[in-house]
This record gives structure tokens, sequence and C-alpha cells, in this order.
């Protein structure tokens, strides 16, 4: 399968840069950790502690230039195992990978930096890993500077550098390779906003002029505003691959699967007579689980009461991708608490006439209460929904603004 560039929508006969077929990745892990135990374990066959661990599993895909593409996943899913393939800093168990092009990629915190060394210093040793010639770094050294932003630190070891420090100077360095394809794993996380800012900017700027690029992050509004396409890896296969923001829904369902799959495994059978909340369900003009900014949203929140209730309360609350609230309301705050009900399924509406956020993707919380708002019962992120991004504004508020000069 080819992911193309959906955004730009480019030549469909745009080459191949990378081209991955049939890739598996096998790990060995020692048990016998200290040097005793492998002397004592040593030519005592079938008796060393070892296990294997299948990081990837016959992982085929291709990527087409001028293309930017999100590798998605929860832990150990073979996100950066996939991305350190491509890199060619590991070789495949079985498969092949092909690549076109100069490559230059941070995967990992200052891969490529001698912490003895200044920070000049490791400018020529990394541009030389990435290809540079020793002339092409010296014209090209005061931009890898100034974009770092550490020109007072240039001269210190990089030992001493602190993580948003080693991150400014990685990123600075693989920029002006001029590389084909830049890889990127989750190290704009580290840079304070302002420089992820930067970063991103440069990234955009990147995909004007047609290069490619495959980021790794756990932030799907991330990889939703930087990305044309998603690939979305559980425990070491490819489940979808795709639109960035219909990947952006699959991740969230295999995370959502992992956590109700580690709930069901800590939960004690214990039979009580609380309420629960079965589902949460979504109510758009569309029909779809896409709101556009301005439109309605109905939120149901279903509830089965085991016992007959008096007052009662319901509540919800919207999240980002990470955890940060937009809204949250609920019975109580309206001074609307329910009324008593009988024992038996219920469902509690709550209309949102005009939803003011934002482009990106958000989650739906609920919990029922009882009269004094003592919580009983809590869904988390028992519903998600999306909003179309609009290129006139950033942030997660959405409203009409106007210019005007006088």
């Amino acid at each position: 399968m080819s992911i193309q560039d959906a955004a730009t929508s480019p030549d469909e006969q745009s080459p191949e840069v990378v081209t991955i077929e049939g890739v598996s990745k096998r790990f060995i892990i020692r048990k016998d950790n200290s040097l005793k135990e492998r002397v004592v374990t040593f030519g005592r066959r079938g008796r060393t502690h070892r296990e294997v661990f299948d990081s990837l599993h016959d992982v085929s895909f291709s990527i087409r230039a001028g293309t930017t593409v999100g590798l998605m996943g929860p832990n150990g899913s073979g996100k950066s195992t996939l991305l350190k393939l491509i890199g060619g800093i590991i070789e495949p168990s079985s498969g092949k990978i092909a690549r076109r092009g100069r490559l230059a990629a941070l995967l990992e915190l200052g891969a490529g930096f001698h912490p003895d060394l200044s920070g000049r210093d490791n400018v020529y040793l990394n541009a030389s890993i990435l290809g540079l010639s020793r002339e092409e770094t010296d014209a090209r050294f005061d931009d890898i500077v100034a974009f770092s932003e550490i020109a007072d630190f240039i001269d210190t070891q990089v030992k001493f550098y602190s993580s948003g420090m080693y991150v400014r100077l990685a990123f600075a360095v693989a920029i002006h390779t001029d590389p084909d394809i830049l890889l990127v794993d989750e190290v704009l996380a580290v840079g304070d906003e302002a420089f992820q800012r930067k970063c991103l900017d440069k990234i955009r700027e990147f995909q004007r002029e047609g290069r490619t690029i495959i980021l790794v992050s756990h932030s799907a509004s991330q990889v939703m505003e930087v990305c044309d396409e998603g690939v979305v890896l559980s425990a070491g296969e490819v489940v979808f691959i795709g639109p960035v923001d219909e990947a952006a829904k699959v991740h969230r369902e295999v995370l959502e699967g992992k956590r109700r799959d580690a709930i069901a495994e800590e939960a004690v059978e214990v039979e009580d007579m609380k309420p629960e909340i079965t589902a949460i369900t979504l109510r758009t003009a569309s029909g779809e689980t896409t709101v556009a900014p301005g439109e309605a949203l109905t939120i149901e929140i279903h509830v089965n009461h085991k016992q007959s209730v008096a007052k009662w309360n319901t509540g919800f609350s919207i999240d980002t991708p990470h955890g940060q609230q937009v809204f949250g309301t609920g019975s109580r705050r309206l001074s609307e608490p329910h009324e008593a009900t009988p024992a038996g399924p219920r469902t509690i509406t709550y209309v949102l006439p005009t939803l003011g956020l934002a482009g990106g993707q958000y989650f739906v919380n609920a919990e029922v209460a009882d009269e004094n708002g003592t919580q009983q019962a809590v869904l988390w992120q028992g519903a998600t929904f999306a909003v179309p991004f609009d290129p006139r504004q950033t942030g997660t508020l959405y409203a009409q603004a106007q210019v005007s000069l006088s």
C-alpha cells in the first residue's frame, strides 16, 4: 500500500522514497544481567535466560515523495523501532527497506552527540554523520547556531546542556543538512512552546518545498495538525493506513481498547447497587462524529440504575488529547437535578446549540452523582468527535475574527 499526500495532491506518479516490504524485527532480551549469571550460564545449552520479543510483524507499505506521515500507536506498538529501521539505525530481522534521497533523523535525544565535546564540535560531528562535508558545515554553521538559540553555550560541553538545549541543537543540525526525508521521533515534545512552534513552522516550510517527513508522536493533535496521512500500529502490526483524521480515530480506539482491557483485568467482580454509565452517544447535524465550528452537538448519557433513587445528578466534560478540559457542566451546576427514578435504564440529554471549539480531536467524559454531588459512577473518554481545522486560526477556541486598517 502506498501513502499519497492527500493535502497537496501531487502527481500520482511522484516517486516512492521509502518502501517497506514484509519487515519484521525481533529482539533477544537477556535475563542474566550480571557478569556472574552470564559466567554460570555460559555453555549450558538451553539454559541461558533469554526471551524473544517481536517488535514488528510483517509490516508493508510505501511512502511517496512530498508526503508527511504520522506513525501512531500505544507504547510498545513498534513506532520508534520502525522509524529506526527506516533510518537505517538498525536492520530488520526479515523483509527489506528501500530509501531514496538524503535522510536526516532525530530519533533520540542527543543521538550522535558526544557528551565531552562542545556544542560547536558536536555540530560538525553530527553534520558529518548526516552526510555534510566540513566545508558545507562551515557555510551553514551560523544558521544552525542562530536557529538553535544557544549561541552563548555553543562552546560548552553538551553534557552540561539541558534536554531542551539538546533538542534545539540536534534539530537545527538536522534541518540544515538539506534532507529529502526527515525522521522525527517525539523530540519536539521536549522543547518549550515557542521552540516547538518554530520547529513546526520549519516542518511546514519543508512541506511546501515537497520534502518527505515521517513523524512519531503520542500527541494526536500534533499529528493531525502537521501530517497528511497516518499509520497506526498496534502490537507490532499495521492496523490502519490512510487520512490522518481517520488515523487519529483508530489510534484513540486502540488506546481505549487497551484501557478497557486493563480495567477488565483489574476489576473485582463485586455486585453493588451503584448506577452504571453504559454509554455516551453523540448526535450531530451530519450524523457523523465530525462537528463543524458553530454547529450544535447533542450528548446523551445512558445510565442504568440498579435500584430506585431520589434526586440525582449527571455531568459531562470535554477534553483535548492532552487531557486539558475545554468545557464541563452538569445538572447540579445548572441547578436542574434529576427527579426520582425507578430502577432501570435512563437517558440524559445535554444540548450545546453552538459548539465554539476550534479544529482538533476531543473526548467526552460523563459522571453520575447523588443528590449532594458525590460521584457514584464515571466513564472516561466514552465518546470522541473531531472538529475540522480552520487554517485562519489556532488554539482550542473557535471565534469569528475580522481585521481592518484605519
